[in-house]
């Protein structure tokens, strides 16, 4: 069944789909790393909503994903902006959807850890008092709950701190009172404009200054910083300055095989989006730095960054868009679409192009079904076969 898919330049190519996928068994988390895997939500299709009403879910699907990640011995990495948190997910549909995979974890011995924001609050009522009662809040979920928490950058926060000393006041107070440790995200520009300038300066040394600050003063109760700002060379000099014990997660779906493979002093551990759909490919080349391969993890995780690139493109903040094309692509949901109506994000050509870098992978366990939604798709935008 081949296909006619739309380039960029307005023209169309004829593509042949694989004929059978190239997806390892099933098997447990590393041990030498750390991954998680930032989780997308399933949307229910036939829900009546409005692109600024409250989300419509539907769990079981949005479920099913987190137990096929679990199985591939992969961490859940909840509520997070995968999971379009600020971008059609309100707070109180990402508290249920906490609540909800912190039961499932359980039952699945699975990892996870849940983000823990400020989205509650909108900017134009913020003040640092009500950025640390809305943080206060949502931690209280996720503890309650029994997960670790991720602190989530906040939009609130960046629209009314003055500089880095209300970084130190509010992060400081959050972190007194935390259960247990809990992971600090610096997540930059290019995935959420609002955040420019975040920890007090658009100087991304003084803002490292002020976050290392952080780290060092509670470093019993940071078990590691997030780093997704899509630049290897300034995550590599600030993990190692952290502190003994404190671990950096890389959050660079641009540079991840040699950020998690490491060097002489140092590595990072994951908590990536990408890896929502690589999750098998990616759980396997992991589990090769386990056996001391790192020929073979490279091997078998380099090949995937060319459709990690493309995903995380600019706008990057859209990436999530065909996250779920694969997901519905690989039949791991019914349909193709999203919360807050973003599967319009993408265009044809830009849909096109991931469904072939992923088919080229061998990501799709039924290459036909993929092929034939893939089709499906097309012809919905007035493509003939």
């Amino acid at each position: 069944m081949s296909l006619l898919l739309p380039r960029a330049d307005g023209s169309l190519a004829r593509y042949e789909p694989r004929p059978a996928p190239a997806l390892p068994a099933p098997g447990g988390p590393a041990r030498s790393r750390t991954v998680f895997a930032a989780a997308h939500v399933v949307a229910d299709p036939y829900a009546d909503v409005s692109p600024d009403g409250p989300a419509a879910v539907d769990w079981e699907a949005t479920l099913a994903f987190r137990r096929h990640l679990w199985a591939h011995g992969l961490g859940v990495a909840e509520a997070m902006d995968t999971a379009q948190r600020g971008m059609g997910l309100e707070w109180a549909g990402a508290a249920e959807l906490i609540r909800r995979s912190a039961a499932e974890a359980r039952a699945a011995g699975g990892a996870l850890v849940c983000g823990a924001g400020t989205d509650q609050l909108a900017p134009r009522e913020a003040s640092l008092a009500r950025v640390t009662a809305a943080y206060e809040e949502q931690l209280a979920v996720v503890e309650e709950a029994g997960a670790p928490a991720v602190l989530m950058a906040s939009r609130a926060l960046a629209a009314v701190a003055r500089g880095p000393e209300d970084y130190l006041a509010v992060y400081g107070r959050l972190l007194e009172q935390t259960a247990r440790p809990v992971v600090l995200h610096w997540l930059g520009p290019m995935f959420d404009p609002a955040l420019a300038g975040y920890w007090g300066s658009p100087d991304l040394d003084a803002a490292t200054g002020t976050l290392l600050g952080i780290v060092r003063e509670h470093a019993a109760k940071v078990d590691g910083v997030k780093v997704s700002l899509l630049d290897a060379r300034r995550e590599v000099a600030l993990r190692r300055r952290l502190p003994a014990g404190v671990k950096c997660y890389t959050g660079d779906d641009f540079h991840y095989p040699e950020l998690i493979e490491g060097d002489r002093v140092g590595f990072s551990h994951a908590l990536l989006g990408v890896f929502d759909p690589l999750a098998p490919l990616a759980a396997r080349a992991v589990r090769s730095l386990d056996e001391g391969d790192g020929e073979a993890f490279r091997e078998r995780l380099d090949p995937t960054v060319a459709l990690a690139r493309h995903l995380f493109g600019a706008p990057t903040r859209h990436y999530k868009t065909g996250v779920v094309l694969l997901a519905w692509l690989a039949g791991h949901q019914s349909h193709f679409t999203m919360v807050g109506g973003h599967q319009s994000a993408r265009s044809l050509p830009h849909l096109a192009r991931a469904y072939e870098l992923a088919d080229g992978l061998g990501l799709f366990p039924d290459p036909e079904l993929a092929a034939a939604r893939m089709r499906n798709l097309l012809a919905v935008h007035g493509v003939a076969p």
